[in-house]
């Protein structure tokens, strides 16, 4: 066999990034990462007795966005090199690869869900748009598009932005969709009637409150979760069931030792919940009916359910730092890695071993305050005295014990990797989530970042002067703010990729519907804390940098757009600064097509050697 290099072998290692279970449960469709030269849809048969078959393959990215009722389609997505102005098509299970178009191409809006009716005809998503006056709008507005006449109804109106979140019952009959009206930090939960003639509030625990809901599959009741059970604020988040004949709330799960992340319904009326405990998935099985409650076993990595497939089997997703993402079925009493059959087989793909990747070690460290973090740490072989801070998004996200193909590229050009999670990231409990807010963005998170890179000298995985930082959007913003605020003997350079550098300008260029999040995270509107948009924008500070910078910019970017490094450069020139800047002209938020990350990776690698060179 042709020896491939490691670089070659990483781009080409396939990993699964969402997966839906069919109504009938008989079938799993998913997005599968690096089959093809982008994110395709492929569809399995659940009981793994056929391989994988493509339902897509095109130049961009695709993503998987709901089953039809009758199982017999799937509603895909598709923008244009990362631009997000998606377009919604139809690709029936028995003709893979002809994918119809359901919504117009290059729409002047932002596209949210797509729900395809039981009668086949009628199609509901929600967009930012007045299609009666062909405007774009800051809300988003829910509609029903009949796809044989092509009229398009608005069924709801909400007055402020919102990620939207549209699910459709069973039946067909109603709705529900998320608002976002009375404060940007919480969340409340709509019914819709499909007619339009009712619109009322259903799950409502507090202006600042998030709730999170979906039908469950019986289509009367709905599972959701809420960050208060309407007894004042709390510090962990709850699960109940609403039934929709009464209005009545029934609480599953109300336990504040307990750490719940999300929920999914499986076909048969279970409900897998997911706790999260330190960063590693614990999930249960739940039947919504009686409150019992079974908890899948604990096993090296993490396995992630998503449901039990129509012959009793379970089928998930699993993963770790030294396995790509894969889909398996396995019984619901799995004892180990042993009882997962895959229905993927991602080795088959590739030349790699999961010896030949390097495995996350737990690390931890306490911040400026004492508050204790914790991260994943992968050490180079053999032992260096140099690291990289790798630092994820959101900031409502977090890290995991996970296959990362850029810090195992990073590992295999001798460097130690350490993965935070800063506080604000998910994974260690509602307090720890919500503590980001104390400060807002540029706060203690940071100081969370740069003890770790203290902790990495300290402990001798890397001298003064030889650690760098990365990451991408929320990643790339606290790259760099700690360029711009701490030394170069403990962050020595940085290279941050779709970032923001003006929190003013990343808040009036980005997505409307992503507002809501910086008023959240930062305590208000610019007009509201223009002083703490102004010192917590790293822009403002570019004078004070000492260390190495590389820029990393998609130029299709509507998230973080490109106006934050054209408006940083100008700054950069006024003082001096020098820098190194790498645009991807058909790329959007994130750097995310293989053939640009085989470019990429690379060039980070080079630059933070040439950065740390005594």
């Amino acid at each position: 066999m042709t020896s491939v290099p490691f670089l070659h072998q990483l781009m080409t290692l396939p990993a699964v990034i969402h997966a839906l279970l069919s109504p009938d449960g008989r079938w799993v469709a998913f997005m599968w990462y690096r089959i093809h030269e982008n994110i395709d849809v492929f569809l399995v048969p659940a009981d793994g007795t056929q391989p994988p078959v493509a339902l897509t393959h095109t130049k961009e990215a695709t993503s998987l966005v709901s089953w039809t009722p009758d199982s017999k389609a799937v509603i895909v997505s598709e923008d244009h090199d990362g631009d997000e102005l998606e377009r919604l098509f139809r690709v029936d299970l028995a003709q893979p690869l002809v994918m119809q178009p359901l919504t117009v191409d290059r729409p002047p809006f932002f596209l949210r869900g797509g729900e395809l009716h039981p009668n086949g005809r009628w199609l509901f998503y929600g967009a930012n748009y007045d299609f009666s006056r062909e405007e774009t709008i800051e809300p988003c507005w829910i509609h029903r598009h009949d796809l044989q006449t092509g009229e398009i109804v608005t069924l709801a109106r909400p007055e402020q932005p919102d990620f939207a979140f549209i699910d459709l019952n069973k039946q067909g009959t109603h709705l529900i969709y998320s608002r976002r009206e009375r404060h940007p930090a919480g969340r409340q939960f709509y019914l819709l009637d499909v007619e339009g003639k009712e619109d009322r509030k259903i799950l409502d625990f507090g202006d600042s409150v998030k709730v999170f809901a979906r039908w469950l599959p019986d289509g009367e009741n709905i599972v959701f979760t809420s960050e208060a059970t309407g007894q004042g604020p709390q510090e962990h988040v709850s699960l109940g069931v609403y039934r929709v004949a009464d209005g009545q709330v029934r609480w599953l799960v109300d336990d504040p030792m307990r750490s719940l992340e999300g929920f999914w319904a499986s076909p048969d009326g279970l409900v897998v919940v997911d706790e999260v405990v330190r960063a590693n998935h614990a999930a249960t099985c739940l039947d919504p009916q009686t409150g019992g409650e079974r908890r899948f076993l604990y096993m090296q990595g993490n396995l992630l359910p998503i449901g039990r497939a129509a012959d009793g089997w379970w089928v998930g997703l699993y993963y770790a730092a030294n396995a790509p993402v894969e889909l398996v079925r396995f019984p619901q009493d799995a004892m180990s890695t042993g009882d997962l059959v895959s229905l993927t087989h991602v080795w088959q793909h590739t030349q790699l071993r999961s010896q030949q990747l390097a495995t996350a070690e737990d690390f931890t460290w306490h911040s400026v305050d004492g508050l204790e973090m914790h991260g994943w740490l992968y050490r180079a072989q053999p032992a260096a005295k140099r690291a990289i801070i790798y630092i994820h998004g959101g900031p409502t996200s977090h890290s995991e014990n996970r296959l990362n193909s850029q810090i195992q590229y990073f590992v295999r050009r001798g460097f130690n990797v350490l993965d935070v999670n800063y506080r604000g990231s998910t994974g260690y409990g509602l307090k720890f989530r919500q503590s980001i807010k104390e400060d807002g963005w540029g706060g203690r998170e940071q100081q969370d970042i740069a003890t770790g890179a203290q902790a990495l000298i300290e402990r001798g995985l890397a001298e003064a002067g030889k650690v760098g930082v990365t990451g991408t959007s929320y990643g790339g913003y606290s790259s760099w703010y700690l360029i711009t605020h701490f030394p170069p003997e403990l962050i020595a350079a940085s290279a941050p990729i779709c970032g923001m550098t003006d929190l003013v300008v990343d808040y009036q260029t980005t997505r409307p519907d992503l507002r809501p999040y910086s008023e959240e995270m930062i305590g208000g509107r610019p007009d509201q804390v223009p002083e703490r948009y102004f010192e917590r924008s790293p822009i403002n500070f570019v004078q004070d940098i000492r260390g190495k910078l590389l820029i990393v910019q998609g130029a299709l970017d509507p998230n973080v757009s490109p106006e934050n490094v054209r408006q940083v450069r100008e700054k950069l020139a006024q003082y001096n600064i020098p820098y190194e800047l790498l645009v991807f002209d058909d790329e959007g938020h994130g750097i995310l097509k293989p053939a640009n990350q085989e470019k990429l990776y690379p060039a980070l690698a080079d630059f933070f050697e040439w950065a740390m060179i005594d």
